[in-house]
């Protein structure tokens, strides 16, 4: 049994459903559809547990959301990233974009030297 502990200090059990529902949020209005998010929340699940610990802070599940999300869909991965690190400013917002568009361009560059 994989268990999440909360902020509060309360742990429960590790859901694929949760991990949707807080994606789907930040999803809203943008081309991603039900099984690509079903997918997310696997990829999710698979990474804490490769981890091998029965027990992980809920900020280690956002973290490992952030990854496959940012993958799926940049503008998506900016509202959930925004939300889960307290994004307070414009320039908090423009570091992230900055950050995003030199790990697409490196991800591209990747693949044009595999090519």
């Amino acid at each position: 049994m994989l268990a999440v502990v909360k902020r509060s200090g309360v742990t429960e059990q590790f859901s694929r459903d949760k991990v949707v529902r807080g994606v789907r949020r930040a999803c809203q209005g943008r081309p991603v559809d039900d099984d690509a998010l079903k997918q997310l929340a696997q990829k999710v699940e698979e990474s804490i547990r490769a981890t091998g610990v029965a027990e992980i802070p809920s900020h280690e599940v956002g973290l490992a959301i952030l990854g496959p999300l940012r993958e799926l869909d940049a503008v998506a991965y900016l509202r959930f990233a925004s939300v889960y690190r307290s994004f307070s400013s414009i320039e908090d917002f423009e570091s992230e974009i900055k950050n995003l568009r030199e790990a697409i361009a490196e991800e591209a560059a990747q693949q044009d030297r595999s090519e």
